[in-house]
């Protein structure tokens, strides 16, 4: 009798000594600043690469050929920032529509000053689908309205940019 109680109070003491020393993580906010001309996050996108960027226009016609591509830089301008971390950007294309850029890995984050700034991307780009779901969570993360994200029933056939670095410029 004496061995089952002390065997419980050391499985009481060992459980509650694991539940309790976990650390409370908090979670990441987008980082501070004001995204300043020639602020970077991730890698730093070099001065070659920044003189030798496309623009979106130029990769939409290039993903129209090639449904992907590698190691490619392109400028244009932010539309929108992922609100809860800066962890996903948008840029705009010619037709007003956007097209959606992730950090690669979640290496980095971008604050959301980034906004109408002017940007030069380095990394992946591919043609994708985008699921009703994955859609609905971007909507979120955006804080769109409910009738806004309800209102999402496609998929949707968009670029996808994997970004490795970005930088700000003029």
């Amino acid at each position: 009798m004496k061995r089952v109680l002390i065997y419980a109070i050391w499985v009481f003491i060992s459980f509650s000594t694991v539940s309790f020393s976990q650390e409370s993580v908090e979670k990441p906010a987008p980082p501070k600043g004001n995204a300043l001309v020639g602020d970077y996050y991730g890698a730093d996108v070099s001065e070659i690469v920044l003189n030798n960027a496309i623009s979106v226009e130029k990769l939409e016609s290039e993903l129209d050929i090639a449904k992907k591509l590698e190691a490619i830089a392109v400028k244009g301008e932010v539309a929108d920032v992922c609100e809860k971390r800066g962890c996903w950007i948008t840029l705009k294309t010619e037709d007003g529509s956007s097209f959606f850029v992730k950090m690669k890995d979640y290496a980095f984050f971008v604050p959301t000053e980034l906004k109408g700034k002017n940007v030069v991307l380095e990394g992946n780009a591919e043609k994708k689908i985008t699921s009703v779901e994955e859609l609905k969570h971007y909507a979120k993360d955006a804080k769109k309205g409910k009738a806004e994200i309800d209102a999402i029933k496609m998929p949707k056939e968009e670029i996808r940019f994997l970004a490795a670095g970005i930088k700000v410029v003029n």
